[in-house]
């Protein structure tokens, strides 16, 4: 089996995914998607295989999220992917592609309904 984990090294819940992808001996593509971000067309199949609109994949805690007025955007797409993909720290993480699946790694276990 293979997955695919959109990973942030400094975020707990991201390393602990990933942890628990590796102790099961998973072959896994990491993408820090920090250093190199999804582009548009990949946050929409994200988001399709998540099966949420792109405000349910947006970081509101983060201190960018007001500063960008993000909440204002809340109904339309096109913006929120302009403002993920310019400002990758927004997107939700860690997600787990596998078996044509995503899943949010939060709590982490959640990962394993899909691998």
């Amino acid at each position: 089996m293979k997955a695919k984990i959109f990973h942030n090294p400094r975020c707990s819940k991201s390393r602990k995914t990933l942890q628990l992808l590796l102790e099961r001996k998973i072959e896994i593509e990491i993408v820090e998607y920090l250093k190199k971000p999804p582009d548009c067309q990949t946050l929409k199949n994200i988001l399709k295989m998540l099966d949420i609109n792109p405000f349910d994949l947006v970081r509101k805690g983060e201190k960018l999220y007001k500063e960008l007025g993000v909440s204002e955007h809340e109904n339309n797409t096109d913006m929120l992917l302009k403002i993920m993909t310019q400002n990758p720290i927004l997107i939700e993480r860690p997600i787990v592609i596998a078996n044509n699946k995503a899943i949010i790694g939060r709590p982490p276990e959640l990962v394993l309904n899909i691998i």
